[in-house]
């Protein structure tokens, strides 16, 4: 049985929406009748994903837009334009993130700061902004990229993981917090995945990556965004503070 039209009528807003799992994301939502606004690092990129997903379906809802994600105030004018431009926000899917795998060594204080400021403070940001909107509304649901690292940390490279493990603690006290509300807040914990963040690896490096999958594969970004749909939708209307694993049980 196919399921259409889960997100019907639904604003959703992804952050770094331009590629890999974010632009599956978007994908996925607008093919289940979301109208969506995607935020890239740049106007350029984000423009040029709005362009790739017209070229699959010209009718497609999709915009782009590139606010400073670190900076609250141009994060909370943006998210009030989007409202002023398309009525509401239902969704939020704060996948904007970077890594490193420096060892602590060689680590830069302000190479720490990066990550924590878009993986950490961009998610506190495009929450806040949003919640206002859905807390008038009645309902909305948030949605965060985890990542497997959060639960079994990383060899090199200690502000990923710290950053993650940040993101779930956000996730479960906002939904505490906002499910007096009507909103929900949950996060999706991805393993390996077949995006450039893996094919930018040598070859032997990946292939040590994936060699503890039990299901003998990396996952694919739509098996990832399936997750999103499916916590976005009314499907899961009961579920909040959960940080869903999708990574095929990979053992580390």
């Amino acid at each position: 049985m196919i399921i259409k039209d889960l997100l019907l009528g639904k604003v959703a807003v992804v952050t770094g929406g331009t590629r890999g799992i974010g632009f599956a994301i978007v994908r996925k939502f607008l093919e289940q009748g979301a109208t969506v606004v995607l935020f890239g690092s740049r106007e350029a990129t984000a423009q040029a994903a709005v362009d790739r997903l017209h070229e699959e379906n010209p009718d497609y809802p999709v915009f782009g837009l590139a606010p400073e994600l670190d900076n609250y105030t141009n994060v909370e004018q943006t998210f009030k334009q989007i409202v002023a431009d398309h009525g509401h926000i239902d969704i939020l899917a704060n996948n904007a993130g970077i890594s490193a795998r420096d060892s602590l060594y060689d680590y830069k204080p302000e190479d720490f700061d990066k990550i924590m400021d878009l993986n950490v403070k961009a998610l506190f940001n495009c929450s806040k902004a949003a919640a206002p909107y859905m807390r008038e509304q009645g309902n909305g649901c948030i949605i965060n990229t985890s990542s497997m690292v959060s639960i079994y940390g990383q060899a090199a490279g200690c502000g990923y993981p710290a950053s993650k493990f940040a993101v779930n603690g956000l996730t479960k006290s906002l939904a505490r917090e906002l499910g007096k509300d009507g909103i929900r807040v949950n996060a999706v914990a991805p393993g390996v995945t077949n995006t450039d963040m893996l094919t930018s690896l040598p070859k032997e490096l990946a292939d040590r990556v994936s060699a503890g999958i039990p299901l003998g594969r990396p996952g694919e970004p739509e098996e990832i965004a399936n997750v999103f749909l499916f916590l976005a939708s009314d499907l899961a209307s009961y579920v909040t503070g959960a940080i869903v694993s999708v990574d095929g049980a990979t053992q580390v």
